[in-house]
């Protein structure tokens, strides 16, 4: 409805001009509020809708992800018992492998970090930053799991990539340490700073343990064979070793990193932009409704 405005919503002109030009004297203030106001909303935008807000709130909170690690360590185990089970005095001693991030050490604190302050990619700088700090807690089921082995005399063989520079081996230990994990120890700590290919180590334990299987939150952590840059390739190599998961090989659950995203982009670490936000919003829509 328009309303009549009544004569005390009248102006005086000269009252208006000298409003003005007072007003003036105080603009850049005004504009530097502004601004800082701004800034401050875009950065609260920005973190309200960062693309890993879904994937970290749900490693954070959801039992669901806690279940599927605890599943995974359960059947971990029953592969460990069945091993020993069938073992004989003569055999080779028995041995697992397990990677470390986001298989048996959780990193959430780090994904938060990047949340708070509006970074919606990996950052391997403050990743860098990050990880001396030991700001990290246990996997669900990874304690009890590796506690089993140790009390069963089945070794636990450590494999990661890193690259900190030159303490990066020395991190690594620490944190298996900090953790109180079982066979933290140089003797069965394998780190990689050059490359993210782990079976040289697999072959050279397989020929002085039996392996009963290995652990991971990447395929990759499983065969270099997945190292590919194709989605749909990689997702064939999946289907042509299926019956090997559960058995040879447990897979932890991570939507936060991996070689699934060098599926994606061509690179498991890339670069912030709106170019690589577009490849990713193409990859999440690639099967969506069209609404018909």
């Amino acid at each position: 409805m328009h309303m009549k405005k009544n004569n005390t919503e009248k102006v005086d002109r000269r009252k208006l001009i000298s409003s003005f030009l007072l007003g003036g004297l105080s603009l850049p203030l005004a504009s530097e509020e502004n601004d800082t106001s701004l800034g401050q909303a875009k950065t609260k935008d920005m973190r309200n809708k960062n693309s890993l807000l879904w994937a970290v709130a749900w490693s954070e909170t959801a039992a669901e992800f806690g279940a599927l690690c605890h599943q995974a360590f359960n059947l971990a185990t029953l592969r460990v018992e069945h091993a020993l089970n069938q073992k004989k005095d003569s055999d080779k001693p028995l041995a697992i492998i397990t990677d470390i991030d986001n298989t048996i050490i959780h990193a959430a604190s780090y994904w938060g970090y990047l949340i708070n302050n509006g970074i919606d990619f990996f950052d391997d700088a403050l990743w860098d930053q990050w990880l001396p700090k030991n700001l990290i807690t246990a996997v669900p089921g990874a304690d009890d799991f590796l506690n089993y082995c140790h009390k069963n005399e089945v070794e636990v063989f450590y494999v990661t990539n890193r690259d900190q520079g030159e303490k990066t081996y020395e991190y690594a230990l620490r944190q298996l340490r900090y953790m109180n994990f079982p066979f933290a120890d140089e003797n069965h700590l394998t780190v990689y700073r050059d490359t993210s290919n782990k079976m040289p180590t697999k072959t050279a334990i397989s020929q002085t343990h039996e392996l009963v299987l290995m652990l991971g939150d990447n395929l990759n952590d499983y065969k270099r064979d997945y190292y590919v840059d194709g989605i749909d390739e990689r997702y064939s190599l999946m289907e042509r070793d299926r019956s090997d998961f559960g058995e040879s090989f447990i897979l932890l659950p991570n939507a936060t990193d991996g070689h699934w995203v060098r599926a994606i982009f061509g690179d498991s670490e890339p670069a912030p932009t709106d170019d690589n936000r577009s490849i990713l919003m193409t990859a999440a829509t690639r099967n969506a409704w069209d609404g018909n």
